[in-house]
């Protein structure tokens, strides 16, 4: 599968769009998370961080994205009630897994 497509399948989970625990089935068991929030070093930890605490009332629109070799970027608006915010997301892609992500946005937008 393509970087982009796993993104997607990626962004699809996050936002409600496909069962969370679909996104289980693209991320590498030792999957590095690195966010101005949080930085997690297995799938297992991140996605249970997301049980724990899912992205409530949010969604978001596709402003730019990319692919180069194993990596795909997207940059897009993430909305939800009182935060909007410009964000960027890196994913690195090993064996049809995510293997890294990169999230930059400014965390100032969720004071």
């Amino acid at each position: 599968m393509k970087p982009l497509e796993l993104a997607g399948k990626y962004m699809d989970s996050f936002f409600g769009a496909a069962p969370l625990d679909d996104m289980e089935k693209i991320l590498a068991a030792d999957l590095e998370f690195s966010g101005p929030f949080f930085s997690f070093f297995s799938g297992d930890e991140y996605l249970n961080s997301l049980r724990d605490d899912p992205p409530r009332d949010a969604s978001y629109k596709i402003l730019n994205q990319f692919e180069n070799g194993n990596s795909a970027c997207l940059i897009y608006e993430f909305r939800k009630p009182g935060v909007r915010s410009i964000m960027a997301q890196r994913f690195e892609i090993e064996n049809d897994s995510i293997k890294r992500i990169l999230l930059i946005f400014n965390a100032r937008d969720f004071d």
